[in-house]
């Protein structure tokens, strides 16, 4: 009978025991997973900060020959774009900028509605302007980004000199990057009609100086 009662015991106080060392093991395991997962998000917010075109203090514009003589100048008013500066590994930074055709303005209506039709921008059928980045490279004051440059409903490759990238915080707490860059390229590559190159020249330049704001 005592040995009975003796081993009673030992059950009784090995069930408790038992789901205690379960307990632990969960209790473990859960830890280990909140703790990772308070790693990742934190290593993510400090690493890629994402930051929004501000358009009030950004511009693209661009100029083009005329005649070969001059210069035509221009600019869109309507863009929209947003990047992430990764701090750990800048190479995993993006850039992307999205620009409405349709926006183009020289200062002069007639030209302006001119370059919306078919034999030049055709903002129609191709309503938008963009870049997005495929690869970043860390240079002296900046990065070099290459990505696709879509124009007219044709892509290509090219490769921008982001120069600038300082941070500053605004008293709002709202904290700004800018950076600028220009880019050479020939309208012919992007299937602009022929006949629009003429008296104004084939070769364009774009300039853009990109502010953005994240809080």
């Amino acid at each position: 009978m005592v040995v009975n009662l003796l081993a009673t015991q030992r059950q009784s106080f090995a069930i408790p025991m038992k789901r205690n060392h379960q307990m632990r093991r969960l209790v473990s395991a859960w830890a280990l997973v909140l703790g990772l997962g308070t790693a990742v998000c934190g290593n993510a917010a400090y690493s890629a900060d994402e930051y929004a075109y501000d358009g009030v203090h950004s511009s693209v514009s661009f100029k083009a020959r005329h005649l070969d003589i001059s210069w035509i100048h221009g600019r869109f008013n309507e863009v929209e774009g947003k990047f992430s500066l990764d701090r750990e590994d800048p190479t995993k930074s993006t850039f992307a900028l999205t620009i409405k055709a349709d926006s183009v303005d020289t200062a002069n209506k007639a030209r302006d509605e001119h370059l919306r039709q078919p034999d030049y921008f055709d903002t129609k059928q191709f309503p938008t302007i963009e870049f997005k980045s495929k690869s970043v490279k860390v240079i002296k004051d900046g990065f070099e980004v290459t990505g696709d440059f879509t124009m007219h409903g044709t892509t290509k490759k090219v490769t921008l000199k982001l120069m600038g990238g300082k941070e500053h915080e605004f008293k709002n707490g709202v904290k700004r990057v800018a950076f600028s860059t220009e880019l050479s390229l020939k309208r012919s590559d992007f299937g602009f009609d022929k006949n629009a190159i003429g008296p104004i020249g084939d070769e364009a330049l774009i300039i853009i100086d990109c502010e953005g704001m994240r809080k």
